[in-house]
């Protein structure tokens, strides 16, 4: 039989979690910075329009490695939160992909060969967190939807997203507000 567990002890886990993994951030930094400290590693991540920047093999590895802890802490947060993601999330470390369920191409009333049974056997879209080859658009596209994702549990919880272009600043957010006295007494 699973014991069940009060939302503040799941809170205090999930603190404590956090703290072994992202290390102690008692000190605020301002939210417009776009760095994010996990496991010792400093995060900072460019806006995604200027992936393509990237000059070296290292940064891409940077990012995709920054994605990945993105994806992992949202993940996390969407569980303990127990908010399922718009947009779920296959976790894989600097390789993580993101998924788009709904089809790429709407159908119109005319269109006779569309129908409900089809449209419920449309395959995800799965898109890279990290850069795959020389084409940007995919993973620029992931970082727009691990953002929503970010977006969706800041709705839930009742915060105003700093908009899409912002995803570290989103999450930082994010985990100061799931973190706060006032969100666990809620």
């Amino acid at each position: 039989m699973k014991r069940q567990t009060s939302p503040t002890l799941r809170h205090n886990k999930l603190i404590q979690i956090k703290k072994e993994i992202f290390g102690n951030s008692s000190v605020s930094k301002p939210i417009n910075q776009v760095s994010l400290m996990i496991l010792g590693l400093n995060l900072t991540m460019l806006p995604f329009t200027k992936m393509s920047f990237f000059t070296g093999k290292k940064e891409v590895q940077r990012s995709a490695t920054a994605l990945g802890y993105v994806a992992h802490a949202v993940s996390l947060i969407a569980s303990y939160l127990q908010v399922p993601l718009r947009y779920p999330l296959h976790l894989g470390g600097s390789h993580s992909y993101i998924n788009n369920h709904a089809p790429s191409v709407e159908p119109t009333s005319s269109d006779l060969s569309w129908n409900t049974s089809l449209s419920a056997n449309v395959k995800p879209a799965e898109f890279p967190l990290f850069l795959e080859g020389q084409d940007t658009t995919k993973a620029a596209y992931a970082v727009f939807l691990l953002n929503k994702n970010i977006e969706q549990l800041l709705n839930f919880i009742g915060i105003k997203s700093l908009g899409p272009r912002h995803v570290l600043a989103n999450l930082k957010e994010l985990m100061r507000t799931v973190q706060s006295s006032e969100f666990m007494n809620s």
